[in-house]
């Protein structure tokens, strides 16, 4: 998978993209990340990527023209010498707090791409017929930040772990909060040594070796951790088991 992110602020992915998980699926081929400074695409002497909007108010705004060159001149970099398919340019997303909530199944739909830009913004936003050159625009959810470099990586973490050969084991990412598999439930309680803390044990199925049983309980747990703590995704998933008990 490639992902190219044209921001601001390269220096801030240095580290990030040769640490933890991420830092592993690179190593191992899986991912490729690289990011494209905007400024490189600004205008004038001191190369200005945005100006102030038309109609007053407060900050500046991102230029489209600005933008739009970065995505384009990436693109062109990384289609140079290659054909057919792998010709074709990434999807672009747009990292704003207008954008569409980030969840799991939209961390599965971008991992299962081959190419993705990350376009992140600063100020007080884009101008906005930059959305006509972009395929979607994400959130990290309903707040603001400073710029889209949180959400970009979050979106990179998010996906690597789902690329195949990352994590040790291809379970991992199927028993966990919010996937498929766990029907979007909150994950199960986990436990290990020592089996007695300060008066808080194990339990005990989950010694037992019953593999029926600790299904069985771990569902429960999972359930009942979704309904006190997120009980509009319990909703979702009942209704995801009814409409596979009608089909």
């Amino acid at each position: 998978m490639r992902v190219d992110i044209v921001t601001l602020f390269p220096e801030m992915f240095e580290p990030f993209l040769s640490t933890g998980m991420v830092g592993r699926a690179a190593r191992a081929g899986a991912l490729d990340v690289r990011c494209a400074n905007l400024r490189e695409h600004g205008l004038g002497r001191h190369r200005s990527v945005d100006d102030t909007p038309y109609g007053g108010g407060s900050g500046m705004v991102i230029r489209v023209d600005v933008v739009v060159g970065c995505i384009e001149a990436v693109e062109a970099r990384a289609r140079e010498g290659r054909e057919g398919a792998e010709a074709e340019r990434s999807h672009r997303v747009l990292l704003s707090p207008q954008g569409s909530v980030l969840d799991q199944r939209k961390v599965e739909a971008l991992a299962s791409l081959p190419w993705i830009s990350l376009v992140c913004g600063r100020y007080e936003g884009f101008d906005d017929r930059v959305h006509a050159f972009v395929d979607e625009e994400i959130s990290l959810g309903d707040f603001v930040l400073a710029g889209g470099e949180v959400a970009a990586m979050a979106i990179v973490d998010a996906c690597s772990r789902l690329l195949p050969g990352v994590l040790g084991s291809a379970d991992s990412a199927m028993h966990e909060s919010h996937s498929p598999a766990m029907d979007g439930l909150l994950e199960y309680p986990h436990y290990t040594r020592p089996e007695e803390f300060r008066g808080m044990k194990v339990p005990e199925v989950l010694k037992g070796g019953n593999h029926a049983a600790i299904s069985a309980f771990r569902r429960e747990q999972a359930e009942a951790r979704t309904a006190a703590r997120r009980p509009d995704l319990l909703e979702r998933a009942k209704r995801l088991r009814a409409e596979r008990g009608a089909s």
